[in-house]
């Protein structure tokens, strides 16, 4: 029997009082006088456990905020376009200008039942990642496989895309479609991004015979691409054979790619068709999504221009030039350490807790929005100052004198 159907015989059919039953079966008299009432009011409904669930939730995500998860999650998986909670939640702070977590959105996609659980997929923690410190340090490159459809949707010609790709910032520096790609159209391709980007300090591909013929028994001597980098003093790297994983940033772009080509509606026909296609995906790739693997969710393009470049020969990477990553204060400053003091360094209320990156050469010191790529400030270190002003006046700024 329970507690309460025990505490209401006592008092209704024994005649104890209220005290004398909450003493005897350790309850207080506060809770002994509510169940009697409500065995009074409803009778033996009283004794149904009732539920706990809170009358409200003031904190509960709106319901026109869950709306738009899942709409966003329809959208972009729609497009053929990363869908994950990561990405919902930069494009809700971006373009609705909606602050929601990662967990949150994670949550409420689990419930309307838009996730499919994936219990044997490796953890992302068990994997060792690696990437070059500056962009133009190492471009990665590859070439897949695309099939053209043919105008009366039956499969059509089977073409190759040869994608270059900084690793640094994962920027698409050049994607081109191909009947067939060869060395020369490797070289070729090669050209035309340095003339648009620089030359970069080293390469990393694959033992691909249009990249390297070192597997080939010397027999053939080096092909055109690897003269070039020899000529310009860039480092060329190979993976291991059989070791795709050490080209990964290629290969996971080359599926991220495939997979938004395969969900467009209209089906390439021929190869400016799909050249037409591959360029409005670049141009989304980098500079209008957010890329899971960068700091703060920035886009490629932003990466790209957050840091100097690289080139052949600079051995910058391995100076004592420093870049710091850090989040302006309350007071709109950051701090700096210099010869083993520490200063600070004013930005502006504005800026407060903006994640920035600091970019110190010497003195010299660049520091940037880190999610945006916006140059916030550009000084030179004065040591005999503790504290960098901003060299604004203080206090707001003043209103204007005009009748």
């Amino acid at each position: 029997m329970s507690k309460a159907r025990l505490v209401i015989t006592a008092v209704v059919l024994e005649g104890r009082s209220q005290a004398e039953a909450a003493a005897a079966y350790g309850v207080s008299k506060g809770w002994v006088s509510k169940l009697i009432a409500r065995y009074r009011a409803e009778g033996e409904s009283a004794f149904t456990p009732r539920s706990r669930r809170p009358r409200s939730s003031p904190n509960a995500t709106p319901e026109a905020t869950v709306e738009r998860i899942v709409r966003l999650r329809k959208e972009l998986a729609e497009q053929g376009l990363d869908a994950g909670p990561d990405t919902i939640c930069w494009h809700l702070g971006h373009h609705h200008g909606l602050q929601v977590s990662r967990t949150t959105v994670a949550r409420l996609l689990a419930a309307r039942g838009l996730v499919t659980p994936e219990p044997k997929k490796r953890p992302r923690s068990s994997y060792l990642r690696f990437a070059a410190e500056q962009p133009n340090e190492t471009w990665q490159s590859d070439f897949t496989h695309y099939r053209l459809t043919r105008p009366n949707g039956t499969p059509g010609a089977d073409v190759e895309v040869l994608s270059w790709l900084d690793d640094h910032s994962r920027f698409a520096l050049s994607v081109t479609a191909h009947h067939r790609v060869t060395g020369p159209i490797v070289l070729a391709t090669f050209r035309q991004t340095t003339a648009r980007h620089g030359v970069p300090a080293s390469t990393l591909t694959d033992n691909g015979m249009v990249f390297t013929t070192r597997l080939s028994g010397g027999t053939g001597g080096r092909n055109g691409f690897e003269h070039e980098l020899r000529a310009l003093g860039v480092l060329q790297k190979n993976s291991r054979p059989n070791h795709p994983t050490t080209c990964g940033k290629v290969e996971r772009f080359q599926q991220t790619l495939k997979k938004w080509l395969q969900a467009q509606r209209v089906q390439p026909t021929t190869l400016a068709e799909l050249q037409s296609l591959i360029d409005a995906f670049v141009d989304s790739y980098n500079r209008h999504r957010p890329h899971r693997s960068l700091p703060h969710r920035a886009t490629p393009a932003t990466a790209c221009t957050a840091r100097p470049k690289a080139a052949p020969g600079d051995r910058s990477v391995d100076s004592h030039d420093r870049v710091r990553t850090d989040r302006v204060d309350t007071a709109g400053k950051v701090t700096l350490r210099h010869g083993g003091r520490l200063y600070s360094i004013g930005i502006g209320r504005t800026h407060a807790r903006t994640r920035v990156l600091l970019l110190v050469q010497d003195l010299q010191i660049r520091i940037i929005d880190a999610a945006t790529g916006e140059l916030l400030r550009e000084l030179v270190l004065d040591p005999t100052r503790r504290y960098q002003p901003t060299g604004r006046p203080a206090g707001p700024p003043p209103k204007s004198t005009n009748p």
